[in-house]
């Protein structure tokens, strides 16, 4: 199904609170489920407040500010903001940013093996040395 102007939306804000590109939640599978917890759990008024602010950033106010990072916690860790936190979909654990911003795979949701754990993760960053480049 393509995605609407009301997800198109959703998934530029959350693109601005997260710092991950639009392709990059897309990808998690979970752009749409996001938005109609989003929506649900905000009210109408204040997820359309939210979604259409001009500038979803540091100088939101009080209660936008609030939503925002409700928004914002949503993509990380895959539950609603809340004593204790909801849990919206068993896919938004191992999709959750947090992983994904460590540079890990979410513990328990993608096995490789007996002894995995033993070698030290591949990595590639600034001063990692690249096959090929003879540094």
């Amino acid at each position: 199904m393509p995605p609407t102007d009301e997800t198109r939306r959703f998934t530029a804000l959350s693109a601005v609170l997260t710092g991950f590109d639009p392709a990059t939640l897309e990808a998690t599978g979970l752009t749409e489920v996001y938005r109609a917890v989003a929506a649900e759990r905000l009210g109408a008024d204040r997820y359309a407040r939210l979604v259409h602010a001009r500038e979803p950033d540091g100088t939101m106010g009080g209660e936008l500010r609030e939503t925002a990072r409700a928004v914002t916690y949503l993509w990380y860790t895959g539950s609603w903001p809340g004593t204790p936190p909801v849990t919206v979909s068993p896919r938004g654990y191992a999709e959750g940013l947090v992983w994904k911003a460590a540079g890990l795979r979410a513990p328990a949701t993608d096995p490789q093996g007996y002894g995995s754990w033993a070698g030290a993760p591949a990595r590639s960053g600034p001063g990692d040395q690249v096959e090929g480049s003879g540094r």
